[in-house]
């Protein structure tokens, strides 16, 4: 099915993070441990991007959790 999508739609990948009950999205992790700092959150980006961090295989802390997933937009028109 996927394969199927990818040849109609721009597939992305997104990364969600969960905190207090609100959800949040960037478009990698970087974007988001330079937007939460460390003592907010419980983990540096220096540590996550070690992870196979995945939907399947979210990060899970006292704080936070933090997902990648993927965005499926419509194809672009030139």
């Amino acid at each position: 099915m996927l394969e199927m999508v990818e040849k109609k739609k721009q597939v992305r990948v997104i990364v969600h993070l969960e905190v207090d009950g609100k959800h949040y999205y960037y478009g990698n992790l970087k974007a988001l441990c330079d937007h939460w700092p460390k003592d907010i959150i419980g983990v540096s980006h220096s540590y996550l991007k070690n992870l196979n961090i995945s939907e399947e295989k979210p990060f899970r802390n006292g704080k936070c959790i933090i997902r990648r997933g993927i965005i499926i937009t419509s194809k672009r028109k030139l």
